[in-house]
């Protein structure tokens, strides 16, 4: 008999899913996909959304809890709450465990790779006193509904939930107090942190221009292209990392936990192993964080060239960078396709959570090593599986718990010519 909405029933959970999902696979009935569940657990769930393979459900009750499972610190984390957390009923521990099962379990699905990955936390997320795992997002973005409350959506849903101060945000972005206030005529806004700056950036509607704060935090204004006007103070925010600072435009793209952009640069390099001289091509260097570091290894008589398609990026990336390095604007599947890169011993890329374009997986092909970071372990098991068709190897993969929380991971593999 079918599952049907609305309807409850017992289930024991099987492995976590991509997604931040349980699987439950019961006799005779479609495969379940549960949240706020963990592996092991019976528990009583309502079936919230049937389709012809599969069926999707929300814990209402543990009849037996898993031994890791743990009083989530946000009160939103739960079912019909806030869908931005899909772990916080687990220990970080724990979470980090699920993490490192799924990409595995992409890895082997995907591209036929049967590896253990073991999910590294980040500084300032050990396992001491509980307060770990929160306060790291640098980046909040607050859907505003109809009566000017700024909050986070449900999950699978358009539905605004009026959080308050959300346990993951960053002291300084809650400091800006965006949920305290309302916004009139105002579709979307974001508080973002920097080196000792911050920015609130708004789009849809009029600007808020009566924002007012105490430490005069930079207001911007995003039009319907993605480019920033400032209604007060600077565009971009300053970040360090990897031992300096780095111009990045408050709207673009910058690693939200504190202590990933430092993680992630140590990964690449001791990926790439660069040597005095190399030649280097950094794919979607965004602020150009990759390209800089390596430039500082390879040296003037290397070749460093980053690849970026937002504007407001490639500027700050050609502000980052020494001036022997160089940095094409577009698309970067287009670049590759007018052959306007030379070859280099050793690329690196850091794409969206799509994955490399088809055009990314041939153009590698001259090099002899590739760092690969990425943010989705499907998309990233699906490219592997496509880079080892083509005669490459993974020669490690490493795990970073960057969005502890969420069943987001970062992930960055080594490969090099098999």
């Amino acid at each position: 008999m079918a599952f049907q909405v609305g309807q409850v029933t017992e289930l024991t959970l099987g492995e976590a899913a991509h997604g931040g999902w349980c699987v439950a696979r019961p006799l005779d009935e479609p495969v379940v996909f549960v949240r706020h569940g963990l592996p092991g657990e019976r528990v009583r769930v309502r079936i919230t959304d049937v389709t012809a393979k599969l069926a999707r459900a929300d814990v209402t009750q543990v009849v037996t809890a898993s031994p890791d499972r743990v009083e989530p610190p946000c009160p939103h984390a739960r079912p019909g709450g806030c869908g931005g957390c899909d772990w916080q009923h687990a220990s970080l521990p724990a979470q980090r465990l699920l993490k490192g099962a799924v990409v595995a379990q992409q890895l082997r699905r995907l591209a036929g790779i049967d590896r253990e990955v073991s999910v590294e936390a980040l500084d300032g997320d050990g396992d001491g006193d509980g307060k770990q795992g929160l306060g790291w997002r640098t980046r909040m973005q607050f859907a505003v509904r109809h009566d000017g409350v700024a909050g986070l959506r449900a999950h699978r849903s358009h539905e605004v939930i009026d959080v308050g101060e959300c346990p993951i945000a960053h002291p300084g972005v809650t400091g800006l107090g965006l949920t305290a206030r309302r916004w009139s005529g105002v579709d979307v806004v974001e508080g973002v942190v920097g080196d000792g700056g911050r920015a609130v950036i708004t789009s849809g509607g009029k600007a808020a221009s009566g924002y007012d704060d105490d430490e005069q935090a930079a207001l911007l204004r995003r039009s319907r292209n993605g480019g920033l006007t400032a209604l007060r103070g600077r565009t971009y925010l300053s970040q360090r990392a990897a031992g300096r600072q780095w111009r990045v435009s408050a709207g673009g793209f910058w690693q939200v936990h504190p202590g990933a952009a430092d993680a992630l640069t140590a990964a690449v390099l001791a990926a790439l192993a660069p040597r005095a001289g190399d030649s280097v091509i950094d794919l979607y260097c965004g602020a150009g964080l990759f390209a800089g570091a390596l430039a500082e290894a390879v040296g003037k008589d290397g070749t460093v060239i980053g690849v970026e398609s937002d504007p407001a990026a490639v500027r700050d990336a050609r502000h980052n960078l020494p001036g022997w390095a160089r940095v094409h604007r577009g698309d970067v599947a287009a670049v590759l396709r007018r052959g306007g890169l030379p070859p280099a011993r050793l690329v690196v890329a850091d794409p969206p959570r799509a994955g490399l374009a088809r055009e990314v997986i041939t153009a590698v092909d001259h090099a002899e090593r590739f760092a690969y970071v990425s943010c989705d372990p499907a998309t990233l098991a699906r490219d592997i599986a496509l880079l080892v068709a083509r005669g490459w190897a993974v020669a490690d993969l490493r795990a970073f718990d960057a969005f502890p929380m969420t069943h987001h991971v970062e992930c960055v593999a080594t490969l090099v010519r098999a």
